[in-house]
């Protein structure tokens, strides 16, 4: 028998913002669990109605949270959305356009990924499972072939899922969406500096998951650190 969870308790709201307080409501409901991933949210009409503001107030808060990543919005469903699945978009486009913009050095999102990655080794060492691994080492093999096949547009995107494997071999979801993000990021920045594929990728990845395996992570922290402080270096002379 299914469980039954509480409906969302949405409020009418008097506020000269108003979509802000609607978009604090859903927030809140999201927060406590009323509102999950894959729930819909009232039809426009219907919820303004409801909540006592303009139509005007909902597209706004719709939009604002489509933006931040918490609602999706479709077309044809009578001014729908829905509540997303929680993923590490909204950070990857919120640094990646302050980047864009100027306002952080694309040096300092490579600063931040070793760190982060040097602290995903140490989860993985204590955490990882023999499956972890094995789908990490899947994920070299593959890169490992179109390196070969000279297929370098293809081989980078498993260059990217390395580091999402790895994350995932802590076994903390957020881990999994700040490695995301960055590692997105790096890969948009390193496309634009256009540097020479790396020959000893393959290489430091096979000496970083066997000595995970080992579960030596001070090993496995300094060989990955190398490499990484490589492209850090790249990209500091970019900016």
């Amino acid at each position: 028998m299914a469980t039954l969870r509480p409906s969302p308790n949405f409020a009418p709201i008097k506020a000269k913002r108003a979509f802000e307080a609607v978009c604090e409501q859903i927030r809140r409901e999201v927060a406590l669990g009323t509102l999950k991933p894959g729930d819909r949210l009232p039809p426009e009409r219907e919820f303004a109605e409801q909540l006592g503001v303009s139509r005007t107030a909902i597209r706004e808060a719709m939009r604002s949270l489509e933006n931040a990543g918490i609602v999706q919005c479709q077309q044809g469903m009578g001014g729908s959305a829905f509540i997303r699945e929680r993923d590490s978009m909204a950070v990857t486009q919120a640094v990646g356009d302050m980047v864009m913009l100027g306002q952080i050095p694309s040096h300092s999102v490579t600063e931040v990924r070793i760190i982060l990655t040097e602290q995903a080794i140490r989860m993985a060492c204590e955490r990882a499972t023999e499956e972890d691994f094995m789908a990490i080492e899947r994920d070299i093999d593959r890169a490992e072939q179109l390196t070969v096949r000279g297929d370098f547009t293809r081989r980078n995107t498993y260059i990217t899922e390395f580091y999402r494997i790895l994350a995932q071999a802590t076994h903390n979801q957020v881990m999994v969406m700040l490695v995301e993000s960055l590692s997105e990021l790096t890969r948009t920045l390193l496309a634009k500096a256009s540097p020479v594929p790396r020959s000893d990728v393959i290489g430091v990845r096979r000496n970083v998951l066997k000595l995970m395996r080992a579960r030596d992570a001070d090993g496995a922290v300094r060989e990955m650190r190398a490499h990484l402080e490589r492209l850090h270096r790249l990209l500091e002379a970019q900016d």
